[in-house]
């Protein structure tokens, strides 16, 4: 747990303290900058009682403090900046430590609008909300960025995109600095970037019409200006109505239009800033990986780059924002500005809207590839699977859960293969089977993402998680949890045909039907899924269900979790143990809580 763990909380700690005493400089130098901003009010106030009430000094004084006031001022904004940039750092570097010493639940982004209850894993292995996998693994800054976490976690990747990964995120983890940089970007520290809002916007055919208009726009605007003027020095104000008519009726034309491009949808312009600064942070930094090196060449290989599109974009979104303002509310006709705008706005559209996509699934991958490199860097002892080829095998030594404190995590060996193709867990409630099932799937889903294992080794082929272990009725779709589980059976027979194998992990099979239905329906389903090439774990607290491994050509492999119970409590080791469980503590238990039994 010494060194590498180690050296990650020691490096976090120092980083914490710089940025800590960041923090403290630039507050100290806010509260100085404050005051004598006062200072200088206070002079300029009393400059001016002195020349315009008692006439002692000349008016031109008062400018002396006005134009340092404006100095500071400027000088005050970029400190007040500085000390939220080090305020982010701090906690980026906090929430580090947390992960770390696993104190990191209900502290991040939890990825709920991913969760799908008829997902063949995600909800059973707990990817999803409050405390689950996305929650520890997920930094990223944009929307597009969780989507593509989300994406890996829920759907197995190709073995060669799984290497490209790994090298990619060998070289991200030690990139401290500009995982740092790109966690302090933008207006605040939450998530940002809306990718659906913003791919409708910038693919959707343009709508100003017809096509000479941009040329009139800007005629038609000076000829107002014009007209204002002769009207201001001549008292003839026929020329400048007129033009003003003309523009109003054209304006009215293109309302509908208008309101389009200028709006797009509430989200479609949300945090473009945060998006240029990233796509900037990863253009202008040095990769050496090869699928680094490609990510960011289909960022800069356009004729613009796409943190300089996007700053552009930004740019007329300000500009579009603007029509608030009361001045240019007063000028927006005579000048027709948001016509003007619009065909900004259109010309951009024309230009890059083709690309945005790019950059955004890019931007996604990116972030993606950070958030397995941010947890290689906080759990340095975690590897990175090793994947063979030829029947489906999962081969885990020491394999515990990563969601489970590093101190209170037991850890097991888990072998299928070599002709072993499924475990039969024996044992009673709460000795450990189910958690288990977890600790398979969730580092076989990590594994297929691409991440680090919780193992000291994982050796396995590629393979496609199924499980039922949260599986319960439902009152809304009619179905007893019976129903409910065969159901969800049926689909993970679906994917025993599909590329790559399934790894399926089935809690308490059956367990909503009689004894002898039990019995030989596992059998049935076991030997099903053993025969279409699927290999997994199977558990249950009926002893009658461990006599099926006969049936199945010496495939199954019974396993079991023991339990003691003395002094009215049951104490758990939560350690794999060959064979069947020779005994059961529940009759003791009922006996314990004054059950007459």
């Amino acid at each position: 747990m010494y060194s590498q763990t180690v050296l990650a909380v020691e490096e976090y700690s120092k980083r914490l303290q710089d940025r800590e005493r960041r923090v403290a400089h630039y507050e100290a130098l806010h509260m100085r900058l404050g005051n004598v901003r006062l200072a200088l009010a206070v002079v300029a106030a009393g400059i001016a009682w002195e020349s315009l009430r008692r006439h002692a000094l000349s008016p031109w004084w008062m400018f002396v403090p006005l134009v340092l006031f404006v100095f500071v001022a400027a000088y005050h904004s970029r400190i007040l900046r500085a000390r939220d940039l080090a305020q982010r750092a701090v906690s980026f570097y906090r929430s580090g430590l947390a992960r770390i010493e696993d104190r990191w639940q209900g502290s991040g982004q939890t990825g709920e609008r991913f969760n799908d209850p008829h997902h063949v894993y995600a909800d059973d292995l707990d990817l999803f909300g409050r405390g689950g996998l996305f929650e520890l693994l997920s930094t990223a800054r944009t929307r597009i960025g969780e989507e593509a976490l989300a994406k890996w976690l829920l759907s197995p990747s190709a073995v060669s995109e799984i290497e490209e990964r790994h090298s990619a995120v060998r070289e991200l983890r030690d990139e401290l600095d500009l995982r740092e940089d790109l966690a302090i970007l933008g207006e605040d520290a939450g998530v940002g970037v809306y990718p659906e809002a913003l791919l409708c916007w910038a693919e959707a055919p343009n709508q100003m019409k017809p096509e000479w208009i941009p040329w009139l726009a800007p005629f038609l605007g000076m000829a107002a200006v014009t007209a204002a003027v002769v009207w201001g020095y001549f008292g003839i104000a026929t020329p400048f109505l007129l033009i003003v008519l003309v523009e109003a009726l054209l304006t009215y034309r293109l309302r509908r239009p208008l309101e389009e491009v200028l709006h797009g949808s509430e989200q479609a312009f949300r945090d473009l800033a945060l998006l240029s600064g990233v796509l900037a942070r990863v253009e202008r930094h040095s990769f050496r990986a090869s699928r680094l090196q490609s990510l960011q060449h289909e960022l800069t290989s356009h004729q613009l780059t796409g943190s300089r599109a996007i700053a552009r974009l930004s740019t007329i979104v300000d500009l579009s924002d603007s029509r608030d303002n009361v001045f240019v509310r007063v000028l927006n006709i005579p000048i027709l500005y948001s016509v003007q705008v619009a065909f900004a706005a259109e010309r951009w559209r024309s230009a890059h809207g083709h690309t945005v996509r790019t950059w955004l699934r890019v931007t996604g991958e990116i972030e993606a590839l950070l958030c397995l490199a941010t947890y290689s860097y906080e759990h340095p002892d975690d590897p990175f699977p090793e994947f063979v080829q030829g029947a489906a095998s999962f081969d885990g030594t020491e394999i515990g859960h990563p969601l489970i404190p590093a101190g209170t995590c037991i850890r097991n060996n888990v072998r299928l293969s070599d002709g072993r193709k499924v475990f039969l867990v024996s044992g009673s409630n709460m000795s450990g089977k189910s958690t288990l099932l977890r600790i398979v799937g969730v580092n076989a889903v990590l594994a297929m993402a691409g991440g680090p294992v919780r193992a000291q080794r994982l050796r396995l082929t590629p393979l496609h998680v199924g499980a039922s272990i949260r599986v319960n009725d439902s009152l809304q779709e009619g179905s007893s949890r019976f129903y409910a589980e065969i159901t969800r059976l049926r689909k993970l027979f679906d994917f025993t045909s599909a590329d790559p194998p399934l790894l399926f992990l089935l809690d308490e099979l059956l367990q909503g039907t009689n004894s002898n239905d039990r019995r030989i329906g596992a059998e049935g389903i076991v030997r099903a899924l053993l025969n279409r090439g699927a290999i997994g774990l199977v558990t249950t607290h009926d002893l009658a269900l461990v006599d099926i491994g006969d049936a199945l050509n010496g495939h199954l492999y019974n396993v079991h979790f023991q339990e003691d119970f003395e002094n009215g409590r049951m104490h758990f080791d939560y350690k794999l143990q060959e064979g069947v469980v020779t005994k059961s503590n529940g009759l003791a238990l009922m006996r314990s809580i004054g059950l007459d039994v």
